[in-house]
């Protein structure tokens, strides 16, 4: 590789931020054993504005590899600060009675901002996209974003990023040098600097074409996502950091600039394109919660789970979000494992028979979560313990072992569920349907299917080799090692799906709930029934077909 185009930390993955230690040390030394608190109080502010500058990633998952060190140029930027509060003597910027707001600083940090950072930038820019050599091994490494978004603005080398340094530096240092700097100066230079970066990026229009028609001057003086877009279409133009009036003295503005912004302003109001499928999701854990982009806008407003007095509350916001998508033209929407709760809502009936002329269909996905959990069943096992028996899942899972030959152990307390679905059963198969009340019942079968969460102790009844297949949410712990456990009933998706960004609670990169993908298959074979309430078992293979004639695949571990 060229010299400084990799990150020196490059291999330590997240091991990196403990780079950070160093200046949390100083912290903790500096208040326990100095009488001078400068450093600390520098190197405690260096911490906090990393910290507030480091951004959650809800990235494409084909960009997340590229992506996941653009926090590189942070903790570059720390060290280096770092460095500079090391070498420098106790005068003003080392002072920790620096003041919390300076006018002064302002007027000349925007001074030497716009007379040194914005023609630096834009000189080294336009070099760099001039000279094949440093494009090649430094430059086209940001521009190969497949969508550019504001963390494309990071993406960058290591000797881009130093670069980037000086540009950014120079302004905070030459303020506080000139002994006019302050906190918020700081703070508020390294945000907004950061900030616009990633305006540039966003792809989302947030300027008004009339404020650039009523002032014309502000086209001159910042930049917009559709002007910094241009570059990436056409790089031989827009070479600016935030002023397009370098790319004016340049005789490098893009001419487009400003009528594609007015155009894509005027199109915001324009009816987008409707998703034909929708998967209604919902929060399970923390973990889970933090992989979701959604949590943090609606966290707030959500019930909880489970409580008998907010069940009328959960239904409403599910009922709202099929209604919702039923007016917008949605095809399908599927309902995820606790929001089709057969206490909450019937498995789906509820709302199916509250509103009969909707036209979305209503899934939940349970038909193909029982295809894959029984695809997963290898051919020659003989019986099975099923707990959860006789829930939706449960009930089908049973009547289609024992149609297959297999002795299902059905655990359940309660003789009129038990025998209501053995009736269920051709008759010729029914005596492979068993009812049994104790865990200790299959101290001798080493295929569980569980429907209901286990505790380790209702676990260790399973001899050693057992298999657990499981559908509860959460899943069950895995606690010993002479057991083996599959996740939740998951399918990958094709490796040309997009707009898969995110990870699924604990699913890997390009996998989801057979729930999830259920709904999914029902969309794209554009059946029209509702799938809700009761499985319908006739149509387990007829889904599982569909799903692997689309490309989905099992992930089953008993199969491979």
């Amino acid at each position: 590789m060229a010299t400084l185009s990799a990150w020196p930390w490059g291999n330590y993955g997240n091991l990196k931020y403990l780079l950070y230690a160093a200046l949390a040390a100083q912290v903790v030394y500096s208040l326990a054993y100095q009488e001078d608190y400068s450093r600390a109080f520098w190197c405690l502010n260096i911490l906090i504005i990393c910290g507030q500058r480091n951004r959650t990633r809800l990235l494409e998952l084909l960009q997340q590899h590229a992506f996941l060190d653009s926090d590189n140029y942070i903790l570059l930027q720390a060290i280096i600060a770092s460095m500079i509060c090391y070498m420098s003597t106790p005068s003003m910027i080392m002072n920790s009675t620096i003041p919390l707001w300076n006018t002064k600083g302002l007027i000349v940090l925007l001074v030497i901002h716009v007379t040194f950072s914005e023609p630096l930038y834009y000189f080294l820019h336009r070099s760099v996209h001039r000279n094949n050599y440093l494009f090649t091994h430094y430059h086209s490494f940001h521009h190969s974003s497949p969508v550019p978004n504001p963390m494309t603005a990071n993406n960058a080398t290591l000797l881009e990023s130093l670069f980037l340094c000086v540009v950014a530096g120079v302004p905070l240092i030459g303020s506080c040098l000139l002994g006019v700097g302050s906190i918020s100066l700081i703070y508020g230079y390294a945000i907004m600097f950061d900030f616009l970066r990633c305006l540039g990026q966003c792809n989302v229009e947030i300027f008004s074409h009339k404020l650039f028609e009523s002032l014309p001057i502000l086209r001159y003086v910042i930049y917009t996502p559709t002007y910094h877009g241009l570059h990436h279409e056409n790089m031989g133009t827009n070479f600016c950091l935030f002023m397009p009036i370098f790319d004016v003295l340049g005789n490098t503005l893009n001419p487009n600039s400003w009528e594609l912004q007015k155009k894509i302003r005027l199109a915001a109001g324009e009816p987008k394109r409707v998703p034909e499928f929708v998967f209604l999701a919902h929060g399970i854990d923390i973990m889970s919660a933090m992989h979701s982009p959604f949590v943090f806008r609606s966290f707030a407003s959500m019930p909880y789970y489970f409580l008998p007095f907010a069940k009328q509350g959960i239904n409403n916001h599910i009922e709202a979000a099929i209604l919702r998508a039923d007016k917008l033209g949605v095809r399908v929407i599927s309902l995820a494992a606790l929001n089709k709760n057969e206490a909450l809502n019937g498995g789906g009936t509820l709302f199916v028979n509250k509103h009969p002329d909707l036209r979305v269909r209503v899934v939940h996905g349970n038909t193909l979560t029982a295809a894959v959990i029984l695809n997963g069943v290898p051919k020659d096992v003989k019986e099975v313990f099923l707990t959860g028996a006789t829930s939706k899942l449960g009930r089908a899972i049973a009547l289609y072992l024992c149609r297959r030959g297999v002795r299902v152990l059905m655990l359940t307390l309660s003789a009129e569920r038990f025998q209501n679905i053995q009736k269920e059963a051709p008759a010729e198969f029914q005596n492979y349907l068993v009812q049994v009340t104790k865990y200790n019942s299959a101290q001798h079968c080493k295929t569980w299917i569980v429907g209901k969460w286990l505790t380790p102790r209702e676990q260790s009844w399973a001899p050693a080799g057992t298999h657990f297949t499981q559908f509860v949410v959460p899943p069950i712990l895995k606690f010993r090692r002479n057991y083996t456990y599959d996740e939740l009933a998951a399918v990958r998706l094709p490796k040309d799906v997009q707009g898969l960004g995110t990870c699924e609670y604990t699913m890997d990169r390009g996998v989801v709930h057979a729930c999830h993908a259920g709904g999914l298959v029902h969309m794209l074979e554009g059946w029209e029934h509702h799938e809700v309430g009761a499985v319908d078992v006739e149509h387990i293979d007829l889904v599982w077909e569909a799903a692997m004639r689309h490309g989905l695949s099992s992930l089953s571990s008993l199969t491979d």
